[in-house]
């Protein structure tokens, strides 16, 4: 039987019936500035023909169907790819058809968080799923298989979670292709209408309280406004820059992870400043201008003293997925700052940022004040579907308090448990706790991660357990493994299969074919609650790693993150050693990329061997060259891994010559070099300003007018002044007196 003929001939006025059905529930929705969510299963081309008679019956304003290929009848300006879904960011749409039933299409968590959150009142998102979906694989499931898996096996905990939540879900319009739709159980009486501001420009009072704070923003008083999707904060960012300009302010500078993101604020900024001209990504009038500038390039023009100083004032709009390092860099930059972050969504962390950020905040700028959000603008606050958003993408999920009983680390070290995915994926309560860890401590968790967690090949969970509540928990993923033959090919660059990012990476950028012949196991991530942080839990939860590595015949246990001081001193606690890092900065993080790794077998030890010395030989000239923009303090920190510690009678002489002498510091630099690595070794802190500072001169070649203006001194003099006492305070910890 042909699935035209599975659905019956009377089709066409099935659909337009059950198409005038769902459209009767629209008025209702719309009274409450309510959203609904229609479930519509079936075949592919069924569900296309009812949606599509659902899209060609209802009158639209802006109508948009998601999915990987163009439908029919369906104008090119309403399709959308689910890759681009960023793009609508800041816009609007009456309706959402989203394509997860095609042969071509799946469901793409990252690409529904984001354009749910475009959906106004009154407006209906229809999602297209196969009748019995969860038993098998999407077709966005191929960003999962990891060499050498097929996608189509790999396992669908995620899509069958999904179904289950929708099933159990009384606001949800449930429609079979071919049926009638089951309407959603509203209320008898629309909620409360919620009263307008006093501000005319401003749509809420929570929007309207965030444009003053801004209007009164203070010199060392940072701003930070979080608030879920859909609250306005943009908007209100745009409403203040409006004020701004009209008040004589000269230039506004404004970042956020990529254009997009900072659209409503351009388009609030254009309708409140008529006369002024937007060209590309700055917007101008008589006054002054507002000017978006990208994280990178903002971060290297501060760094050169090129935007920042006194009186200047900055914005960061979702400052979430922008690297912590950054925003401190910022911070220090701009008297005037305020930042503003989702706390739910695919852009990023707003709790994780709040947790991380909130530290620096306390000790640089005390006197910041926060302000959050709560009031949609699209849709009433008693809204159905954003909740079953947050429910089905746990955007919201967040850790369990952990026991008000601080166990003792050597207890509860023994409480490691390997959770297996098929149990956590029926265990829903345990599964929010231990995503909204994850999310909690990385700001770049995307809801695709939750899929990854439960689905991704060679993965696997491991948790540590207090009376039932998760302290801790660690992701990993198994890598490595290949033939010789496709080892060659990688390592040559003919030849690049899905995933096994570190030993891929190890092979491409250090040769080493033996890192994908070799098992390697990579801890993706790794997250601790914040009340039990900085207790040895993650030790604890690494010494387990190590453990179960040892047992199962792996090589290596990795890791890669972004170079960062505090983490390179965790990892190297557990006794790890730096095996590789990035040439240039992630777009992702804003830092360069670093990877570990520790032995676990005997194999493994020849192995990382080769990799850590091969590395400790390359980093001064990397230092030197492609490395001169490292921030000094984690070039330090890396250069305290090497051996080379030995400091000769002729370095030592040639040393003093420079700290109490006037031989010039540049012709004896391999001696201040080895002065360097020789205190390194001898224990002292690799963030220590004075070794810092030589550090940034001799390895990284920071110097002349550059150097003055690192140390804030006001020429070459006084610059190599401050060098000179460097190198002494070196030399008096490195002599055998102060040793002993």
């Amino acid at each position: 039987m042909t699935e035209r003929q599975e659905e019956g001939g009377s089709e066409g006025r099935e659909w337009g019936a059950a198409a005038r059905a769902i459209l009767d529930q629209v008025p209702g929705l719309a009274l409450r500035r309510w959203r609904g969510l229609v479930w519509l299963q079936g075949t592919p081309r069924a569900c296309r023909e009812a949606a599509g008679e659902l899209w060609r019956v209802g009158r639209w304003h802006s109508p948009l169907w998601v999915a990987p290929e163009a439908p029919r009848r369906v104008e090119a300006p309403h399709w959308l790819a689910p890759a681009r879904a960023r793009t609508r960011l800041g816009g609007e749409h009456d309706l959402l058809v989203i394509d997860a039933v095609s042969e071509a299409a799946g469901f793409d968590p990252d690409a529904v968080a984001a354009l749910a959150g475009t959906l106004r009142a009154g407006g209906l998102l229809v999602l297209m799923t196969p009748r019995a979906w969860g038993s098998r694989p999407d077709a966005d499931y191929a960003r999962l298989a990891e060499h050498p898996w097929r996608p189509e096996a790999l396992t669908s905990r995620y899509l069958a979670r999904l179904a289950r939540l929708l099933e159990a879900d009384d606001a949800v319009i449930h429609w079979h292709a071919g049926k009638s739709p089951l309407p959603p159980r509203l209320p008898a009486h629309p909620g409360p209408v919620e009263a307008m501001p006093a501000d005319p420009d401003c749509l809420t009072e929570d929007q309207a309280r965030a444009v003053g704070r801004l209007a009164r923003l203070r010199r060392r008083r940072p701003l930070v406004i979080t608030a879920d999707r859909g609250r306005g904060k943009s908007a209100a960012l745009g409403i203040a820059c409006a004020r701004w300009l009209a008040a004589g302010e000269p230039e506004v500078l404004v970042t956020a992870p990529r254009p997009a993101a900072v659209e409503s604020l351009f388009e609030r900024l254009a309708t409140l400043c008529p006369h002024g001209e937007r060209r590309g990504h700055a917007f101008s009038t008589e006054q002054g201008q507002v000017r978006f500038v990208a994280p990178d390039a903002l971060a290297e023009l501060a760094r050169q003293g090129e935007v920042g100083g006194a009186g200047r004032l900055l914005l960061v709009d979702e400052a979430a997925a922008i690297p912590a390092g950054l925003l401190g860099e910022w911070l220090d930059a701009f008297p005037r700052i305020a930042f503003a972050t989702t706390v739910h969504g695919y852009e990023g962390s707003g709790r994780g940022f709040a947790l991380r950020f909130r530290e620096r905040l306390d000790r640089t700028t005390p006197e910041w004040r926060g302000l959050h959000l709560a009031a949609p603008i699209r849709w009433a606050s008693d809204d159905p579907l954003e909740p079953l958003i947050h429910r089905l993408l746990m955007l919201d999920a967040a850790p369990l308090e952990p026991p008000a009983e601080t166990a003792d680390v050597a207890e509860t070290a023994g409480d490691v448990h390997w959770l297996p995915r098929e149990t956590l994926a029926a265990d829903e309560p345990r599964l929010r706790a231990l995503f909204g860890l994850l999310v909690q401590a990385h700001y770049r968790t995307t809801p695709s991660d939750l899929r990854l967690l439960l689905d991704g090949p060679g993965l696997a969970v491991s948790a540590l357990m207090a009376e039932a509540v998760p302290l801790g928990v660690v992701l990993t993923a198994e890598e490595g493994g290949f033939d010789a033959e496709l080892a060659e090919q990688v390592a040559r660059g003919e030849r690049r299969p899905r995933g096994h990012l570190m030993a891929q990476s190890l092979a491409a950028h250090a040769g080493s074919r033996e890192a994908l012949t070799a098992r390697l196991r990579r801890v993706v991530r790794i997250a601790v609650v914040p009340r039990r942080r900085r207790e040895g839990l993650g030790q604890a939860l690494m010494a387990a790693e190590l453990e179960r590595a040892r047992r199962d015949g792996c090589d290596l246990l990795g890791a890669s993150f972004g170079a960062e001081p505090a983490l390179i001193a965790f990892w190297r606690r557990q006794g790890f050693r730096v095996v590789r890092l990035g040439l240039t900065r992630e777009t992702s993080t804003g830092e360069h990329a670093l990877m570990v790794a520790r032995a676990t077998s005997q194999r493994g030890e020849s192995l990382l061997g080769s990799l850590a010395e091969r590395f400790r030989r390359a980093l001064p000239g990397l230092l030197a060259f492609e490395l001169r923009g490292l921030a000094p303090e984690v070039a330090s920190t890396l250069l305290a891994e090497g051996r080379d510690a030995e400091l000769t009678d002729s370095d030592r002489r040639d040393a003093e010559d420079v700290a109490v002498g006037h031989r010039d510091p540049a012709l004896a630099r391999p001696a201040l070099q080895a002065l360097v690595r020789h205190v390194l070794a001898g224990g002292m802190a690799p963030d220590d300003p004075q070794l810092v500072l030589l550090v940034a001169w001799g390895f990284q070649g920071l110097a002349g007018e550059a150097l003055a203006g690192y140390l804030g001194v006001p020429g070459r003099r006084q610059a190599t002044a401050r060098l000179r006492e460097a190198v002494a305070i070196l030399l008096s910890l490195s002599s055998p007196t102060a040793a002993c």
